[in-house]
C-alpha cells in the first residue's frame, strides 16, 4: 500500500484535509529512534510519480545537459545534482507539490516539528545522482539558510532505484553521535523515503562506493525544510565531514581552517580575510 495513497499521481498534490491525520501514528517511532530521530517508510509516493522522477534522469541525459552542480572531491565523489528549476515542468510540478502546506502537515505530524517552512530555493536539494566509485562520506548538513534567516531542521530523501542491492553500495549510514559506530544502514531501493532532524551530530552519509554490476548510478530526491528559530544565540555552521574510525576518509581542512579563523580571530579581522579570500 502507497503511504501517500492520497497524493494526486498527476500532480503530486494532496488534500489538505484527507492528509490531517496522515502520519501521526508514526511520530512515536521517529522520535524514538537510535542514533538520532529518523524513519523509514517504503512505497512512500504513488507508484506514477516516483517513476516520473526516476525517468528525469533519462530525460537529462538524452538531451546532453550538462546543468547541474558537479561534486569531485574526496568527501563527495562523482556526484550530481539538479535544481527543480533545471528540469522538465511534470517533475517542477512534484517539486512545488512537495513544498505544498499539506504535504508539510505530513512532515509535522511524523516529526512532532510545528511550523516547518518549505524552501523555494531548494538550497542542496532537487535530484541527486552518485556515478560508479563515487560516495558521499559521512557528515552533519549546514545548519542555516542565511537568504531566509531559517533553521534547517528536516531531511526527506526519496530513493529511486530498481532492485538495488547492498552489495551495490550506497547504502545510508546513520552513524552515533561521537562517530563510534554505525547505527542503522539504509539501502537505497526504489520509492523509500527516509526522513530524519538535522542537527549538529545527526551523521549520516553514503560512504561505500557505487559499485552497480551494469553501471547504474544511485539516484535520489534530496528535500530540506525549516523552521523560523534561528537567533543570535546559534553558531552558523557549513556542512561537516566526519572520518570513520579506523577508515581511509579524509579530513576536511578547509572547513576546519575556516572554523579555527572565526574562533580565534576578532570579528572585525575574520570578516576582513573573508573579504580578501573572495
Amino acid at each position: 500500500m502507497t503511504f501517500l495513497d492520497q497524493m494526486d499521481p498527476l500532480t503530486g498534490l494532496l488534500d489538505d484535509t484527507e492528509s490531517a491525520q496522515t502520519g501521526i501514528d508514526l511520530r512515536a517511532k521517529y522520535t524514538s529512534a537510535q542514533p538520532f530521530p529518523y524513519i523509514v517508510i517504503d512505497d512512500f509516493l504513488p507508484d506514477d510519480i516516483a517513476q516520473l522522477c526516476l525517468e528525469e534522469f533519462a530525460s537529462i541525459r538524452l538531451h546532453g545537459a550538462e546543468s547541474g552542480d558537479g561534486f569531485d572531491r574526496p568527501q563527495e565523489r562523482a556526484k550530481r545534482q539538479f535544481e527543480p528549476e533545471q528540469l522538465s515542468a511534470p517533475v517542477r510540478q512534484m517539486f512545488h507539490a512537495f513544498n505544498s502546506r499539506p504535504f508539510i502537515r505530513v512532515l509535522e505530524n511524523i516529526t512532532g516539528i510545528e511550523g516547518l517552512i518549505p524552501d523555494p530555493d531548494f538550497l542542496g536539494g532537487g535530484l541527486h545522482e552518485i556515478s560508479t566509485g563515487g560516495h558521499l562520506s559521512v557528515h552533519a548538513d549546514f545548519n542555516y539558510h542565511k537568504r531566509l534567516n531559517l533553521e534547517r531542521r528536516i531531511n526527506l530523501l526519496i530513493y529511486l532505484n530498481k532492485d538495488w542491492r547492498a552489495d551495490y553500495g550506497g547504502q545510508l549510514e546513520l552513524w552515533s553521535k561521537d562517530m563510534a559506530q554505525c547505527e542503522q544502514s539504509v539501502v537505497p531501493t526504489f520509492n523509500r523515503a527516509v526522513m530524519f532532524n538535522t542537527t549538529s551530530t545527526s551523521n549520516h552519509g553514503n560512504p561505500q562506493p557505487i559499485s552497480h554490476p551494469s553501471g547504474q548510478s544511485r539516484k535520489s530526491i534530496a528535500l530540506y525544510y525549516y523552521t523560523a528559530t534561528w537567533d543570535g544565540s546559534k553558531r552558523e555552521r557549513t556542512t561537516q565531514f566526519r572520518p570513520r574510525p579506523e577508515s581511509s576518509d579524509a579530513t576536511d581542512w578547509s572547513v576546519k581552517m575556516r572554523e579555527l579563523m572565526v574562533d580565534i580571530l576578532p570579528p572585525l579581522v575574520a570578516r576582513t580575510l573573508r573579504k580578501l579570500k573572495k
